[in-house]
């Protein structure tokens, strides 16, 4: 894990399979992709832990949860 400094100043992007009852959500912060890594975070912990992913690996990600890939 990579903390980004000053992540509370970032724009986050939640889900769009969150829920309001919570669960497993996450957000990213595309707008401040630096050296090729994106900033995740646990949307029901804002002030803890932020991962930095690298880009291919966020779009493999998010593609393979588009397509079921992931789904129980």
């Amino acid at each position: 894990m990579n903390p980004v400094r000053g992540q509370s100043a970032l724009a986050w992007v939640r889900s769009s399979y969150s829920t309001s009852a919570g669960g497993e959500c996450i957000e990213c912060s595309p707008s401040v992709i630096h050296h090729g890594l994106i900033p995740v975070r646990d949307s029901k912990n804002l002030h803890g832990p932020t991962l930095t992913v690298p880009t291919g690996a966020w779009r493999s990600f998010v593609g393979a949860v588009r397509t079921g890939e992931l789904a129980d």
